[in-house]
């Protein structure tokens, strides 16, 4: 395959950035999409240039580092996809695919594609966790979850914080992470203890930080790479405005 990338270069936050073109031949449609940038790259060193920055770990769509705009969408045009998991035979022989970083005021630009988004870590430090001392763990069947309460949280906790929600709302809201860790934590008896401190604590620390409301338009559901629904949005709400009525 030949391929052309309109990739944007950016030295750090406060250098002004700009696309710059490449073409790349003899992209296996095996290949995965960083894969495809790892060949890019070693292109460029050898060439004496500087190779492109993104972000990665895992590159089994668990670790949520690889965010990248592709084509106006977060991790592509591929439904819950992440950017590592999406190939090359997406794409077609002659393609244009312009790649961008989160454009989100929040997550400010690193270097080139990669961004920085430890204003998560900072809402999680907020209350995304459980403090209740529950001794050592019981006999599994001696607290009773009810099925939907477990589907609820398997469902939300299998978010994996990459940012896509925040990348695809135009408010840059971060409300579906934001549910997503509140709701799971919620659904059983030791993080229930905490829920109103916690919801509280969370929403807070993510305005403080800048990220913008939820407008209801689901762009964030559409392009979540698991799938998460934003019924979890509206759980968050309710138990918002309980937390704060109790106060």
């Amino acid at each position: 395959m030949n391929i052309k990338l309109k990739i944007w270069r950016q030295k750090n936050a406060q250098s002004k950035g700009g696309f710059e073109t490449y073409l790349l031949d003899g992209v296996s449609p095996e290949m995965s999409f960083l894969e495809m940038l790892d060949y890019l790259n070693s292109r460029l060193i050898i060439e004496g240039k500087s190779p492109v920055a993104f972000d990665f770990d895992c590159r089994e769509g668990i670790c949520g580092s690889c965010g990248i705009y592709i084509n106006g969408r977060p991790h592509g045009s591929d439904r819950k996809t992440t950017t590592c998991e999406l190939r090359m035979r997406k794409f077609k022989d002659g393609e244009t695919i312009t790649l961008e970083p989160w454009r989100a005021g929040p997550f400010p630009v690193i270097k080139d594609l990669m961004v920085d988004r430890s204003a998560f870590d900072k809402i999680i430090q907020a209350g995304g966790y459980i403090t209740v001392n529950a001794g050592a763990a019981p006999e599994a069947n001696s607290i009773l979850v009810p099925k939907k309460n477990a589907d609820t949280a398997f469902d939300t906790a299998s978010c994996i914080g990459c940012g896509a929600c925040v990348a695809a709302c135009k408010n840059a809201s971060a409300m579906l992470f934001v549910a997503a860790k509140i709701t799971h934590l919620a659904q059983f008896p030791q993080g229930r203890i905490e829920a109103p401190e916690r919801v509280k604590r969370m929403v807070a620390k993510m305005e403080e930080l800048g990220f913008g409301g939820c407008t209801n338009t689901r762009a964030c559901e559409a392009e979540c790479p698991k799938g998460i629904s934003i019924t979890a949005i509206a759980k968050l709400n309710r138990d918002y405005i309980s937390a704060k009525m109790k106060d």
